[in-house]
C-alpha cells in the first residue's frame, strides 16, 4: 500500500474516531487494559491496550507494546517531519489494519484530535504532526499505530467480568518512555499483586 493510500485510511479512521461531535463530548478518559495471564487470543495475548471511553458507543484504543519492523519514515517520504523518523509502527489492534492512528504528547490538542490522557491527543492531522516534528516538539510524544481496537457496547464489561483484563490507570510516561518488551511484564506482576491484595475474589476495579 502507498503512503497516499494510508493516508487516506488515516483520515477514515480518524474521522470515525475523533471528528466532530464525538470527539467534543470526549473527556481525557484514558486507561491501561493489561490482558491477564488467561487472555489468549492471539490479538490481544501479553498486551497492554490504551483505552478512552466516548459518551457514545463502545470503548476504543491502541495496543502499545507490539511494536512492527516498519519506520515511520518509509511511509511518508513528502512529509519532511515524518521521513526523518526512525522510530518504529506500533500495531494498535485488529481493527482497520491498513489505517494510522497517531498518538501525541502536545501542550495543545491538535486540531481535530480527541484527549486520552492530560496533554494526550488521538489525532488524524497528519500535517500538523509533522510541522510539530520538524519544530522539534514531538521528539519525544509520538506513537504511530496501524489498526485499532475497539468493542461494543457492553462487551468490554464482559470481558473484564471474566477475567481477561485487569484495569490500571493510564501513564503518558509509560506509552512514550517504556520499553515495550518490558511493558507487559511490569504491569501484569503489578496489576495481579493490586488485584490480590484487594480481594482475590473480586472483579478489577474501574471497568468501563
Amino acid at each position: 500500500m502507498t503512503a497516499l493510500h494510508r493516508v487516506i485510511h488515516v483520515l477514515t479512521v480518524m474521522a470515525a474516531c475523533c471528528g466532530g461531535t464525538w470527539a467534543a463530548e470526549m473527556a481525557a478518559s484514558g486507561i491501561f487494559l493489561v490482558a491477564a495471564p488467561r487472555l489468549q487470543d492471539p490479538n490481544f495475548r501479553e498486551t497492554v491496550v490504551l483505552v478512552t471511553q466516548p459518551q457514545r458507543g463502545g470503548p476504543f484504543g491502541v495496543i502499545i507494546n507490539r511494536p512492527l519492523e516498519h519506520k515511520l519514515g518509509e511511509l511518508f517520504p513528502r512529509h519532511e517531519g515524518l521521513k526523518a523518523s526512525h522510530d518504529a509502527i506500533y500495531m494498535g489492534g485488529p481493527v482497520a489494519r491498513r489505517g494510522l492512528v497517531f498518538l501525541v504528547r502536545a501542550a495543545q490538542p491538535p486540531p481535530q484530535s480527541a484527549p486520552v490522557l492530560r496533554d494526550v491527543y488521538l489525532t488524524g492531522d497528519i500535517d500538523w504532526v509533522d510541522a510539530r516534528l520538524q519544530d522539534g516538539d514531538l521528539a519525544a510524544g509520538l506513537r504511530v499505530y496501524a489498526g485499532h481496537s475497539g468493542w461494543g457496547p457492553g462487551q468490554l464489561q464482559n470481558e473484564i467480568g471474566r477475567g481477561d483484563w485487569y484495569v490500571l490507570p493510564a501513564d503518558a510516561d509509560v506509552i512514550f518512555n517504556q520499553d515495550p518488551a518490558t511493558i507487559w511484564p511490569e504491569l501484569s506482576k503489578r496489576a495481579t499483586l493490586r488485584h490480590t491484595r484487594a480481594n482475590p475474589a473480586a472483579r478489577p476495579d474501574q471497568p468501563l
